[in-house]
């Protein structure tokens, strides 16, 4: 399979803008998610689609292979599609620019789930949290089937404990997604929905629309950080510089 990894990397963000660029132990952000990408065995190859000119010049500084992409694309899964849309390839992976502390095997991990699935059409992944990311709406929940195959997502507690089996466990999901070309192509073309905007999950698009999801638990025990404030910019590089994760 011909797998193309994107990174989409948009420079406005209303809590930290510059976001892609912000320093970290000398290096912008963005570059330690393109060489964790790079890393991957899976990838044929790696791309960072973005909407702003500083971005495309600091991916070129360090080596990377960059795209522009529209400006007023509303999610950077549209932003993903249009590169897509242009490639010779069989699957994509949408990596978040905002995660300087990726583990590559994540991105195997992904995209083999979407190869070994027999049939799903988009892949992502989980991992086990403890009682304190419960009742927490910024960490979001995912529940499957047998087959592992996503029966939903959300920001409240699922399943809920009302019987605490020994089979009771809380998964995250974690925002990695592969998919095969036309289920991406598709997927871009699809309006909004209910769920989608009650939750504010993009990923609910995909199952209200009858899209199935193979969910694999990851095995990277490292801590991902979605770069969203100045706060966990701090975070992030005090992991760095304590010689945590380094791409």
């Amino acid at each position: 399979m011909k797998a193309l990894g994107v990174i989409p990397a948009r420079y406005q963000s209303s809590r930290l803008p510059g976001k892609p660029l912000k320093d970290l132990l000398g290096k912008p952000m963005i570059q330690y998610v393109y060489e964790a990408a790079m890393k991957a065995s899976t990838l044929s190859s790696v791309v960072v689609a973005t909407d702003d000119q500083r971005i495309v010049e600091a991916v070129r500084a360090f080596g990377g292979n960059v795209v522009m992409t529209k400006i007023e694309h509303p999610s950077g899964t549209d932003r993903v599609a249009e590169v897509a849309a242009r490639r010779d390839v069989d699957a994509v992976v949408n990596i978040q620019g905002d995660e300087p502390l990726l583990d590559p095997l994540m991105i195997d991990e992904c995209l083999n789930a979407l190869v070994e699935s027999g049939g799903a059409d988009l892949s992502t992944l989980k991992k086990s949290v403890g009682e304190e990311a419960y009742q927490d709406p910024g960490v979001v929940k995912v529940v499957c089937d047998r087959r592992g195959r996503a029966l939903y997502f959300s920001r409240s507690l699922i399943p809920y404990p009302r019987t605490k089996t020994p089979d009771f466990t809380v998964y995250e999901h974690v925002g990695i997604y592969a998919y095969t070309k036309d289920c991406l192509l598709r997927l871009s073309t699809l309006p909004p929905t209910p769920l989608e905007k009650i939750e504010g999950l993009e990923q609910l698009r995909a199952l209200e629309n009858g899209i199935a999801i193979q969910v694999a638990e990851t095995r990277c025990t490292g801590e991902l950080i979605s770069v969203d404030t100045a706060q966990d910019l701090e975070k992030v590089r005090a992991i760095l510089e304590a010689g945590g994760t380094r791409h």
